[in-house]
């Protein structure tokens, strides 16, 4: 098996930290515009947590699809490489587009804000609330199983505000 160049290595490397550094950048500029909008710093926590959240899991997940991106592309890597990286990109690009459709479904039913986080062995549920009815938590629940098809036991839903 073949492996990458020093140079290439050192490109990639390179381009993960330039991401990260623009990460940092936004979720600074990000938090300090809620800040001046806010007036109050009441909230900001909470909104500086969905923000910074959102714009974290977007560059990790850019920067994974970069990866996979690279891999397809080095004339360095085998068939299997290339066709696991394809398939990777593939799944990550799907639960990026359920997650999302998630969130959406879960804000229409009137709450403020959500985040969902799946994996293999669970789905994590951030909802902007101080707390939660039973009602609220069987709506959130319901989206959970429908849009994602992961069992109840399998879902754990966090009230945060």
């Amino acid at each position: 098996m073949k492996t990458l160049s020093k140079k290439k290595k050192i490109i990639i490397i390179s381009v993960m930290v330039a991401l990260l550094l623009i990460t940092g950048y936004v979720n600074v500029a990000l938090n300090s515009t809620i800040s001046d909008e806010m007036g109050t710093t009441t909230n900001t926590t909470s909104e500086s947590f969905y923000v910074s959240y959102r714009t974290e899991r977007e560059a990790t997940r850019t920067q994974e699809i970069q990866f996979y991106d690279s891999i397809i592309a080095s004339t360095s890597s085998t068939d299997e490489a290339k066709q696991e990286a394809e398939e990777n990109k593939l799944a990550l690009i799907a639960q990026m587009e359920k997650e999302l459709v998630t969130e959406g479904i879960i804000r229409g039913k009137g709450f403020e804000d959500a985040i969902v986080t799946s994996s293999s062995s669970n789905v994590n549920v951030f909802i902007k609330s101080a707390e939660l009815t039973q009602s609220e938590v069987a709506q959130i629940t319901s989206v959970v199983t429908e849009q994602l098809g992961v069992e109840i036991d399998k879902i754990v839903i966090i009230p945060s505000e």
